[in-house]
């Protein structure tokens, strides 16, 4: 009887010990209800936010990334590879690496002979070590994990917690999710959208400050229209949907291309043809590699009034006279005494 109860005893240490473990697992963390009406949205840059990245993690990392570029056949993207770059980069406190590998997890990625297979309860782990460091968007991915079920159970309540959370820390993509939501002029939480406007467009504009392209879009979007009550301004969103192609923002591009192809306000009514052809130009080469920016877009896009330069029609002229400037890295001189 008394071994029968030392028995019980022990086991019941073993859960509690486990359960405490479980617990304290960041994905299991406490999180404050999402409320839609908060009103005291401040500001937060993610880059302000995350550590220093060590120049060997950087080199496996952007290694890993041109293994896999989109430009490449899917049979060359090396993504067993990319892992392996991204994890070594990770163990050095990489957090880009460490969330992409998380991303490539989830599903699996790759054909052969570079299949990935799926791991996502690693890719828990993965993002959980990013929430330790303070990343911010490693709290808008656990949120994305809760809303897919992905190595945790289905909870959309804690999905828009972590979403609002990783917000207030400095997520672009989390501001721009939760920013657009709460724009709405009425409540309609079946629809997923709140009457919180002044603060929806507060994350927006953060996100757009960042550099996001998808909230170039998303702010745009709802600056479309006249209504000055409601912060709308169709020169406003015309200049923030142009820089969001520069950001990478497909639905920017894509916008922009109906919208001088016909008439919209958006553009007071203009067509113009040639500037809409070159619009789809830029958003065709985004559906092929999201991953492109166009900094220089201006040189060989400007808004109107300024004129449009010759283009020959050549798209990849086009595409490459509109990303940054690559410039080789400079020689070092010979050390004394010997040849160059």
């Amino acid at each position: 009887m008394r071994c029968t109860i030392l028995l019980f005893c022990c086991l019941l240490v073993i859960t509690l010990t486990g359960c405490q473990k479980e617990a304290s697992l960041p994905r299991n963390m406490e999180l404050k209800a999402f409320d839609p009406h908060r009103e005291d949205f401040v500001c937060i840059h993610e880059a302000d936010q995350v550590p220093a990245i060590d120049p060997q993690a950087e080199t496996w990392h952007l290694e890993g990334k041109r293994i896999t570029n989109p430009d490449l056949p899917p049979n060359q993207r090396n993504y067993p590879k990319a892992a392996e770059l991204w994890q070594q980069a990770a163990d050095k406190q990489h957090w880009k690496a460490m969330l992409n590998l998380a991303n490539l997890l989830i599903e699996g990625e790759g054909v052969a002979p570079y299949k990935l297979a799926a791991d996502p309860e690693r890719a828990v782990r993965l993002v959980e070590q990013g929430m330790q460091m303070g990343i911010p968007s490693a709290f808008d991915m656990m949120g994305i994990f809760y809303l897919h079920e992905t190595g945790v159970k289905e909870d959309i309540d804690r999905a828009y917690a972590f979403w609002e959370l990783a917000a207030y820390k400095g997520s672009p993509m989390a501001q721009t999710f939760i920013g657009q939501a709460l724009s709405g002029t009425y409540d309609n939480p079946i629809e997923a959208f709140w009457d919180n406007r002044k603060t929806g467009l507060r994350m927006l504009e953060c996100a757009f400050a960042q550099g996001y392209g998808k909230a170039a879009y998303e702010l745009g979007a709802t600056f479309v229209r006249k209504k000055g009550e409601l912060g709308e301004n169709n020169e406003r969103a015309l200049f923030i949907l142009h820089e969001g192609v520069k950001m990478g923002c497909e639905d920017c591009a894509n916008y922009l291309f109906y919208a001088f192809d016909d008439t919209d306000p958006l553009t007071h009514n203009l067509i113009d043809t040639a500037r809409s052809k070159r619009y789809q130009v830029f958003g065709d080469a985004l559906y092929h590699n999201p991953a492109l920016k166009f900094p220089n877009l201006d040189k060989v896009l400007p808004l109107p009034p300024t004129q449009l330069p010759v283009w020959n029609g050549n798209k990849e002229e086009l595409i490459n006279a509109a990303k940054a400037v690559v410039t080789a890295p400079p020689k070092l001189p010979p050390l004394s005494g010997q040849q160059p």
